[in-house]
């Protein structure tokens, strides 16, 4: 993908469940499904071009636009349904083609959307649920990646890096998914790649790029792979094949001891759902570990990599924040404000799409109604939300996060939010990608999740509204004094982006520095790199869908 769209897919912010009397679900209830939109809604315009239908497309057409009217953050831009006649699109070969063509012509009169060169919303995006991860059986999407339930479908290499130019060149994995066939390969970060399915790696990148993409797009099912290891092992033709596993979110994490200061490192792949996502006492038994490490060993600043990370669950990122934040940390985590047809109780269309909660179960009232999301409150009074302080970490005051292009949504969510808690907060890398906005999902036709921009979130101090991203207090500008090295695996303190945020929290002699940097292991140049201006593809970089379903209700 372009770099426009790599980490826009499946990116939200949500809400929290204020506590209700209300039953979940239960087997002899009837299932309701979400209702398409056949009439035309109040405070939408002129509708006389939408005449009675039966033809699931166009009813599919009409809702995408009569939602986008009334829960679209910049709803206001909206043309009428007779203007946008939303039932034209339908020209290309799929249904879903014809939906995301209709999508981006929506979001065109936002100018916040648009992106030049690209062809789709820089935020709102449509997902085939039948099509997931998780719905997969034996044949992965080229667009697969390791989704917010942690589940992937792809071989597990997240991306490459090629340093030297097309004639000479050698390429290094730049992560890859725990769990996956690459990773029970014991191939990581860092590792050189020097054979693909038989073909030399290093000589000829124009012929070569091919199969390198087939790695990460799923056009190669299965292949082999021969190379170096971080620790200078050679392994040849080890056999990787396309396959569904069960990730976590975590790369990997440690304590780096410099200077006589005990530093927490993170590096944290997307915000995947809690592994027990109650609203009341959630937890996570990935993550809890971790910080619980970080405790004992008496941590008190922090390096979080988040430099591929492009969002997830909010309940995670409101996690994690929680877990960072230092003692006794209270009052206002976040505010949300959604368009004035949402906050003033006018999105009529929402009744239309039924409550669930976090369980993924529907959600009933005490009386048993089913409740749907015109049930929400929407108001900007209802949607403060506050820390609760987790976990034993206590006395954070420094934190540097590693960031890119791809650090997005739940990523510059949870950088926003601790701003104004701790000492003092850095940002090594890259401009972020931009994406103050958040949504939840829309139904349509039973199989199709609509997630359009609803919502701007910002901090306790007011601060937000980053759409041109993040700016880096420290900025890789593509020189070899700072870049993304991705010859070294995460949490090595020889990596460019790690070491300079090391050297800033806890400064050591240079010759602690020059003895890193001759160390290095088999395979690793200690010579600058260049960095070539590659062209792999991308598609499994892509954030793991995040379905927020904690919602505040009206009273």
């Amino acid at each position: 993908m372009m770099k426009s769209t790599i980490y826009r897919k499946y990116i939200i912010i949500g809400l929290t469940l204020l506590p209700v009397v209300f039953s979940a679900c239960k087997k002899n209830k009837v299932i309701p499904e979400a209702k398409a939109v056949t009439v035309p809604q109040p405070g939408t315009g002129t509708n006389t071009k939408q005449t009675p239908t039966t033809d699931r497309r166009e009813l599919t057409n009409d809702s995408l636009f009569l939602y986008a009217q009334q829960i679209y953050y910049w709803n206001e831009t909206l043309p009428t349904y007779d203007v946008f006649d939303p039932r034209t699109y339908k020209g290309l070969s799929t249904d879903l083609a014809n939906f995301n063509n209709e999508l981006f012509n929506i979001t065109k009169y936002s100018t916040f959307e648009t992106v030049p060169g690209s062809s789709s919303p820089k935020y709102a995006f449509i997902r085939d649920e039948n099509n997931s991860n998780g719905n997969q059986s034996s044949i992965a999407s080229t667009q697969a990646s390791v989704d917010l339930q942690d589940i992937g479908f792809d071989m597990g290499i997240l991306n490459f890096q090629g340093y030297g130019d097309n004639n000479n060149y050698q390429l290094y994995v730049k992560g890859v998914y725990t769990n996956s066939p690459a990773d029970l390969a014991k191939i990581t970060r860092g590792t050189r790649i020097t054979n693909i399915g038989g073909q030399s790696i290093g000589t000829n990148f124009n012929a070569e790029v091919g199969v390198i993409n087939g790695v990460l797009n799923g056009s190669l099912t299965s292949t082999t792979v021969s190379g170096v290891r971080t620790d200078g092992t050679v392994f040849t033709n080890v056999p990787l094949k396309v396959t569904k596993y069960t990730s976590s979110p975590v790369f990997t994490s440690k304590v780096i001891d410099q200077g006589g200061k005990k530093i927490g490192y993170l590096a944290y792949a997307r915000f995947s759902v809690l592994t027990v996502p109650n609203d009341n006492n959630p937890s996570d038994s990935r993550i809890d570990p971790v910080f619980a490490i970080f405790a004992a060993s008496n941590v008190s600043d922090l390096v979080i990599d988040l430099r591929y990370n492009g969002g997830g669950s909010v309940q995670a990122a409101e996690y994690l924040l929680n877990l960072i934040a230092p003692a006794n940390t209270t009052g206002v985590m976040f505010k949300e404000t959604y368009n004035n047809t949402m906050k003033s109780g006018n999105a009529t269309i929402l009744a239309n799409q039924p409550l669930k909660g976090a369980d993924g179960k529907f959600v009933y009232n005490s009386a048993g109604k089913l409740l749907t999301l015109a049930n929400v409150d929407w108001s900007d009074a209802g949607n403060v939300f506050n820390f609760s302080k987790k976990g034993p970490l206590n006395g954070v005051k420094n934190i540097f996060f590693l960031v890119s292009e791809n650090t997005a949504s739940a990523s510059e969510l949870l950088i926003n939010c601790i701003k104004p808690h701790v000492q003092s907060v850095k940002l090594v890398g890259q401009t972020t990608y931009g994406k103050p906005v958040g949504f939840f999902p829309i139904t349509l036709d039973k199989h199709y999740s609509v997630y359009l921009p609803s919502f701007e979130s910002k901090n306790s101090r007011g601060e937000g509204g980053y759409y041109a991203g993040i700016k880096p207090d420290y900025a890789d500008v593509g020189e070899n004094s700072l870049f993304d090295d991705s010859r070294y695996d995460f949490g090595d303190p020889r990596e460019s982006y790690l070491n300079k945020a090391l050297s800033v929290l806890a400064p050591v002699a240079p010759s602690v520095l020059a003895s890193r940097s001759s160390s290095v292991g088999q395979g690793i140049s200690a010579t600058p790199a260049k960095l070539m201006r590659t062209n792999f593809s991308n598609d499994n970089m892509g954030a793991a869908g995040m379905v927020e379903t904690r919602y505040r209700l009206k009273n």
